[in-house]
C-alpha cells in the first residue's frame, strides 16, 4: 500500500465513524474538511472503498431516502449505495488512531491525523505532537544550513523563496509548541488520566479549544519540500 493511499483510508474510515455516507458525501467532505485531499478525484476514492469492503471494514447498503428509492424507475439507473464501517473497522481504525510511527509526523499524514485528533486519545496526540515538532525542527536546521552555504550564490528572488519557506516552518513549530503546552496544562487540570477518563477524552469530540484542522500551518508551502 502507498503512503498516500494509506492516508486516503485512514481518513475514509475515520469519516465513516461519525456516520454511514454516500461516495459523494464521503468526497465532498474528504474536500472540505481535510484540505490534504482537494485534490483527489472519484477515480481514486472508489477503488479505495471497495478495498475497505474487501477486507471486511466497510459494508455496502442501499441507499434510503425517498429520493434513492425513486432513483432506479425515474432514471434507470441504480440507487446510490451507503457506506457503513463495521465492528471489524472501527477496531481497525482505533488500531490505527494509536500509532505514533514516523508516519504520523509526515506532511500529509500529519494533517489527516489532527482532523482526528477529536476521537484520539491524549497520551497518543502528545506523541505525534511532539514528534511532528521534532521532525520540524531538523528540517529547520538543514534548511538554515543549506541557505548558510548557498546564500552567496543565490538571486535576491530564490533567497526570498528561501526565507519564506523557513518562516513557514518556524511558524509552524511554534504553533505545535502552542498545542503542545495547552495539551500539557489540559493534563495537568485534569491530573493522571484513568482508563474510564482516557476512553471519555477519546470518543468526546473535543480539542479542547484547540484550532480546527483548517488552521493547519505549513502544510503547502515552499520550506515543506525541503528535506
Amino acid at each position: 500500500m502507498s503512503r498516500r493511499s494509506g492516508i486516503l483510508e485512514f481518513a475514509v474510515l475515520g469519516l465513516l465513524r461519525e456516520s454511514p455516507m454516500h461516495g459523494y458525501e464521503l468526497r465532498k467532505r474528504l474536500n472540505t474538511s481535510l484540505g490534504v485531499f482537494r485534490a483527489f478525484s472519484y477515480g481514486t476514492l472508489y477503488p479505495c472503498l471497495k478495498t475497505l469492503v474487501t477486507n471486511g471494514w466497510l459494508i455496502e447498503e442501499p441507499g434510503n431516502t425517498h429520493e434513492d428509492a425513486l432513483a432506479a424507475p425515474l432514471t434507470g439507473r441504480r440507487a446510490k449505495i451507503v457506506y457503513r464501517l463495521t465492528a471489524e473497522g472501527k477496531e481497525h481504525f482505533e488500531e490505527l488512531l494509536s500509532q505514533t510511527g514516523p508516519d504520523a509526523y509526515e506532511d500529509e499524514h500529519f494533517a489527516a491525523r489532527f482532523a482526528f485528533f477529536g476521537q484520539t486519545s491524549r497520551d497518543v496526540r502528545m506523541r505525534v505532537l511532539e514528534g511532528r515538532r521534532s521532525r520540524l525542527e531538523e528540517r529547520l536546521e538543514k534548511m538554515r544550513a543549506s541557505l548558510a552555504r548557498t546564500r552567496e550564490r543565490l538571486d535576491d528572488y530564490t533567497l526570498e523563496l528561501q526565507r519564506h519557506g523557513m518562516e513557514s516552518v518556524e511558524r509552524e513549530v511554534r504553533w505545535l509548541n502552542e498545542l503542545i503546552e495547552s495539551e500539557r496544562a489540559g493534563r495537568d487540570r485534569k491530573g493522571p488520566e484513568s482508563g474510564g477518563s482516557a476512553q471519555q477524552d477519546t470518543t468526546s469530540g473535543s480539542t479542547g479549544g484547540l484550532p480546527r484542522p483548517g488552521d493547519i500551518p505549513g502544510t503547502d508551502t515552499p520550506g515543506d519540500t525541503a528535506t
